[in-house]
């Protein structure tokens, strides 16, 4: 994160928020299940296997469309070469769009399959060397960042530079309080502000390439 220029930084958070109001709408439209959070639909598998097959069935399925989603995003990456972030936002927004499209209350998984797969697309927006940078939509290796540059701090050596990490933190919590509102005001409803909260965050990065190539001209 600290890598990132300002406006990337901005675009990174906005896409934590993204993240957290999406997996707070799966979390209450499916009784505890999620769509970008797969360490705990992983271990919803491993418990569902001892107890109850269903719930295990429900978990993997969503497992499988965010890694879907995640192939699909990096194909994308590939595809769109240097408007690589445009590409796979525009995944993302199809794919929720998708999903609200085809929401049926009670159908779980359901469309919320097609939010798991954006979620997965979602994390290949920010690469280094063909890898995914760091993680928009799990904040476990963030919480790791924060901790590990407040010891930096602390010890001589750079004193903001956890900030950025506590930035993307704050963007998932906040944009899960939203999408928990948002959930409990409209139900599925919800599902289509997802969708026109991703085609603005599209723009926003098409604005932020061209801003770079007319730098770099």
């Amino acid at each position: 994160m600290q890598l990132l220029d300002r406006p990337s930084q901005a675009l990174a958070a906005s896409l934590a928020a993204l993240a957290g109001f999406t997996d707070a709408m799966g979390f209450l439209g499916m009784g505890g299940f999620f769509v970008s959070f797969m360490s705990g639909n992983s271990t919803r598998v491993g418990v569902g296997l001892a107890s109850e097959a269903a719930a295990a069935a429900v978990a993997g399925s969503l497992v499988a469309a965010f890694v879907a989603g995640v192939t699909a995003g990096s194909l994308a990456a590939r595809a769109a070469g240097r408007w690589r972030k445009p590409g796979v936002l525009l995944l993302v927004t199809l794919a929720l769009a998708l999903g609200a499209l085809l929401h049926q209350p009670g159908a779980a998984p359901g469309a919320f399959l097609f939010v798991a797969f954006a979620m997965g697309a979602e994390n290949m927006v920010f690469q280094r060397n063909g890898e995914v940078a760091f993680g928009l939509t799990y904040m476990t290796g963030t919480l790791v960042k924060i901790g590990s540059r407040l010891a930096d701090a602390l010890t001589g050596g750079p004193r903001w530079q956890w900030l950025p990490w506590l930035l993307l933190w704050a963007g998932l919590v906040a944009g899960g309080t939203l999408g928990a509102f948002s959930w409990l005001r409209f139900q599925a409803g919800a599902l289509w502000l997802a969708a026109a909260f991703a085609a603005v965050l599209t723009l926003a990065s098409v604005a932020i390439v061209q801003h770079k190539s007319r730098r770099t001209a």
